[in-house]
């Protein structure tokens, strides 16, 4: 899962964070800086030493690692106050472009639901995906707006009668964050499709 948002001049950067202060030696919100100026920046450090040096991605970057890894992703695209339709709509282009054939089709999700429909006006193809951090009472109707059928939630928000509502509606629920493994058994128990996770290592198999 990648954490998709848009520098100042519209690169299509990689970072969790609205702003660089926590991840970076830099400070202020990436939509005001250039993707030159990001690429300058220390991103690792502040994880531990042995990361010093390492580099904001772009996503056109990290595609070029997962073709050599033979990954697939859920690329999360993160707008911007006021840059909801152009992020959606420049992500997708993106992927459309330069996804890799041989990779499996990408899922693309965002909390944003102007987001996701500009994403499919452009490339309908891609599946998406609405990351919600409570299931709403109409979720089955902005699934049906965003022409989906699947929703990311998170799993400390959630109970077994609503994942059996999004599985009778033929829909598919994946939980985010999962870290412990019992956790993770009693979601699959439930009927949840897949969960997001820190620790991959610790999670049991589906």
């Amino acid at each position: 899962e990648l954490d998709a948002r848009l520098s100042r001049d519209l690169e299509v950067i990689l970072l969790h964070d609205d702003t660089l202060n926590r991840t970076s030696d830099g400070s202020g919100l990436v939509a005001e800086k250039d993707w030159a100026e990001l690429q300058v920046l220390d991103a690792g450090t502040w994880y531990g030493e042995a990361f010093s040096g390492a580099r904001i991605p772009s996503l056109r970057q990290a595609i070029t690692v997962l073709a050599e890894l033979g990954l697939g992703a859920n690329i999360e695209i993160k707008p911007r106050a006021g840059r909801e339709d152009v992020t959606g709509r420049i992500v997708a282009r993106l992927l459309n472009e330069e996804w890799p054939a041989a990779l499996p089709i990408p899922l693309i999700s965002s909390f944003n639901l102007e987001t996701l429909i500009a994403a499919q006006d452009v490339a309908p193809n891609i599946p998406r995906a609405l990351a919600v951090s409570t299931i709403p009472e109409d979720w089955w109707e902005q699934l049906v707006e965003l022409g989906s059928n699947a929703l990311h939630c998170d799993h400390k928000h959630i109970s077994v009668g609503q994942v059996l509502e999004v599985i009778d509606a033929k829909c598919v629920l994946r939980c985010f964050t999962v870290n412990e493994a019992d956790r993770a058994r009693t979601l699959y128990d439930w009927g949840v499709e897949a969960v997001f996770t820190d620790y991959p290592e610790r999670m049991p198999m589906r």
